[in-house]
């Protein structure tokens, strides 16, 4: 291959290595997913006390409950006495306290050491200094955040920042009132493709009018090849016939009351990095959470949420969790199609941007900045 310089209208992209390379995962994991806030969990998972979840996030396994004062808790999943994985489920619930499988160490909800074997022969072992390793953990729009940093960074700035350099303001999310919000539907996807891949197709609609077919009906403009994330603070307005965010453009559940005028019949989609997407409608949330695996692997969980009544009542809401599923589902196709090409070596230096995606290669950018790696 000889390299050729690019038209202006196009900028180059990430090579495929960035996408395939092991080592290249562990340094995002180390420089990125443990040093930035991270979501983790609908907080009204953890719905009492002892309530648990655990999480990988970056290298680190990381146990989130519920404590007895009813705050929420985040602590590394190892004990402290032989670095057993303390809780080995991915969710459950204990009364008062976790004990580690191995040498029955025990640590209250609040993480401190409360019983051992033997522990009363040795006084001089502090109970809180040995107790659980606590994680840095904030709650905002009815999730549960957790950051690994020693010195966590400002989440008004990390977080809401990205809000409102989407949305104009913050005010913009907070009238959809999330964190009161039900989860009427959670599907949970196994993608086989690199995060950034999912992360950069989310961004751009480059590709909408070609595997969206449902979508591009009720966005119309969506078929020009213009995400709504293409634009500070716009949101794409639904077609003219569109009765509702649905599959089939039908009516769609109770709005949202706090929804103001300028927002309604209008789609809102937002990247809040390292892993989280939120999609703002009249009447529902869709809520986006990834967890990267391996380079090649992405586990990424997607909440439905709408007013309480409307998920207490039972009413039907499939029609409008059908046409985001269906979204979801062309699009982690995509990426995975799209895996395997970068390993090809047409793609070692990587590929192209047109003038609607631009704005992924300010993600690029940025990616290159949190892993070190010079500008070219």
């Amino acid at each position: 291959m000889t390299s050729t310089s690019l038209p202006d209208s196009l900028i180059a992209t990430l090579p495929g290595s960035s996408y395939t390379d092991p080592v290249i995962f562990a340094q995002e994991q180390e420089r990125i997913f443990e040093t930035m806030w991270f979501c983790v969990a609908r907080a009204s998972d953890l719905a009492k006390p002892g309530a648990f979840r655990t999480f990988d996030v970056g290298r680190e396994s990381i146990l989130v409950t519920r404590a007895r004062d009813n705050g929420i808790r985040a602590y590394f999943n190892v004990c402290r006495h032989r670095g057993a994985k303390l809780c080995t489920q991915e969710s459950g619930e204990v009364k008062r306290a976790f004990q580690c499988p191995y040498h029955a160490w025990t640590y209250d909800l609040n993480g401190k050491l409360v019983a051992a074997p033997n522990l009363t022969k040795m006084p001089d072992v502090g109970r809180t200094e040995y107790g659980l390793v606590s994680v840095a953990v904030r709650e905002w729009l009815g999730y549960v955040w957790v950051c690994l940093a020693e010195n966590p960074p400002s989440f008004e700035e990390e977080v809401i920042g990205e809000i409102v350099a989407r949305l104009g303001d913050v005010e913009a999310i907070e009238r959809y009132d999330i964190d009161s919000l039900s989860v009427g539907r959670r599907i949970v996807y196994d993608v086989r493709a690199n995060w950034k891949l999912i992360i950069e197709n989310f961004m751009e609609c480059y590709h909408c009018a070609t595997i969206h077919p449902e979508l591009t009906e009720v966005l119309p403009e969506f078929a020009d090849g213009y995400a709504a994330q293409y634009y500070v603070g716009h949101g794409a307005e639904f077609g003219e016939d569109v009765q509702g965010f649905t599959v089939d453009g039908s009516e769609g559940l109770d709005r949202i009351p706090g929804v103001a005028q300028d927002q309604d019949r209008r789609y809102y989609a937002i990247t809040v990095r390292p892993q989280v997407f939120i999609n703002l409608v009249p009447d529902h949330v869709i809520f986006h959470r990834m967890y990267p695996v391996s380079v090649d692997r992405t586990i990424v969980e997607c909440d439905w949420l709408y007013l309480p009544h409307v998920v207490e009542s039972g009413k039907d809401v499939s029609r409008s969790v059908e046409l985001f599923d269906r979204v979801n589902r062309q699009d982690f196709d995509a990426c995975e199609r799209t895996q395997p090409g970068m390993s090809s070596r047409l793609y070692a230096k990587g590929g192209v941007l047109v003038p609607s995606e631009h704005h992924i290669g300010a993600f690029h950018d940025w990616v290159n900045e949190r892993l070190g790696v010079p500008r070219s």
